[in-house]
């Protein structure tokens, strides 16, 4: 039976009390308004989970990489280059026509300390530390020009207040190493987009501060395509209006802009906010895991509705917004079963873990799909 399943999801059927029916795909319910992409993590693309690398084929035609184009993934000692994953990653997408994100070129998070570090414990200066990132970003997007088409350049360059954040980039180079990265990935591939990406800019101060940066790049004639709203969400927030407002401020400003991460946290959590930030740890309360035997049918319900209220905004968009993102594929694949909790069994995804869809996805494709185009079961 779980062989058969694995042809079902290969062949775009779904597997219903033993019968195959034809399952809709998302990548063809939404051709012609953006590209829909997952997150992938190595075992779906290196031929150990081939059940996920099918889903993957059937719904998804765009890829993002989790891990493997991160610095400490790639560049982990100086020098040293370490591309064996990556090139997997690219060759999984060039092999499957999709449209290929490279993520991400410069980030405070998961960049080794070595990067930062001047010789004989010495602070290090702006040259050298520009050097390496032209290195770097040469030698990554060099590697794979004309196959990754799109690069989240900088991440997550902004605190919560709109300001830049002071991480050792900004500390060591200054205000202009935003302005540098992009300059440094534009000349490695110049057909390439180069994208900034962060979470939390759909409302507020942060949001303002995301449109002064695009603005002030653009002013100085900064090769910048778009921006990535990641949109690591919660049920209530942030709100739809908000998210509209935000792509049609982003829009205004004449660059595209990505959904990049996308993934609704049904948990409950300390605190409600739009607060992404890697580093974040909290402690552990069965409190905050309700759901460790299953998702309730109302907490499933209320999930398809936002993840519609998502999507209808994203489609009134469409044009400005060319690509949907989401963080993982199913759910046991998301970041959200170990952040800020680890383990908590989480629910942010349109399939379950075994890779079925679930009401979410349904209510995402009935927003473009005809009803007599159904061939489909509700679960």
């Amino acid at each position: 039976m779980k062989h058969f399943a694995s042809i079902c999801i290969a062949a775009g059927l779904l597997l219903v009390a033993g019968r195959a029916i034809s399952q809709p795909a998302l990548k063809e319910t939404f051709k012609d308004r953006f590209l829909v992409g997952a997150s992938l993590n190595e075992s779906q693309f290196s031929g150990e989970n081939p059940t996920a690398a099918d889903l993957i084929r059937a719904q998804f035609d765009s890829i993002s990489p989790e891990n493997v184009m991160k610095w400490d993934s790639l560049q982990p000692l100086p020098g040293k280059f370490n591309f064996q994953t990556s090139d997997r990653y690219v060759s999984f997408g060039l092999e499957n026509g999709m449209f290929i994100v490279g993520h991400t070129l410069v980030w405070h998070a998961q960049t080794p300390d070595w990067v930062f570090e001047g010789a004989n414990g010495k602070p290090l200066d702006r040259d050298t530390l520009l050097k390496r990132m032209r290195d770097h970003i040469h030698a990554v997007v060099g590697r794979y020009r004309g196959k990754v088409k799109s690069w989240d350049v900088v991440n997550e360059a902004l605190d919560g207040d709109g300001t830049l954040r002071t991480s050792p980039w900004r500390q060591v180079i200054g205000d202009d190493y935003i302005a540098k990265a992009f300059q440094f990935a534009h000349e490695a591939d110049p057909a390439a987009e180069l994208f900034y990406n962060d979470f939390g800019i759909e409302a507020g101060p942060k949001r303002d501060g995301a449109l002064a940066l695009i603005r002030k790049l653009k002013a100085a004639g900064v090769p910048i395509t778009g921006v990535g709203i990641q949109e690591h969400v919660g049920l209530p927030w942030p709100s739809s209006r908000d998210v509209d407002e935000a792509i049609t401020a982003f829009g205004r400003l004449g660059i595209k802009v990505a959904i990049t991460e996308l993934d609704i946290d049904v948990l409950p959590s300390r605190r409600q906010n739009v607060n992404a930030d890697v580093n974040r740890s909290e402690a552990v309360d069965p409190a905050l895991n309700p759901y460790a035997a299953g998702l309730p049918d109302d907490v499933q319900q209320a999930l398809a509705r936002r993840y519609a209220e998502l999507f209808a905004v994203y489609l009134k968009h469409h044009g400005t917004v060319v690509r949907v993102t989401f963080w993982g594929v199913t759910d046991g694949d998301s970041w959200l079963n170990n952040w800020p909790i680890r383990g908590r069994t989480s629910y942010p995804m349109l399939f379950d873990r075994a890779g079925r869809p679930k009401p979410a996805f349904y209510a995402v494709l009935g927003l473009v799909r005809d009803d007599s185009q159904s061939g489909r079961e509700r679960l």
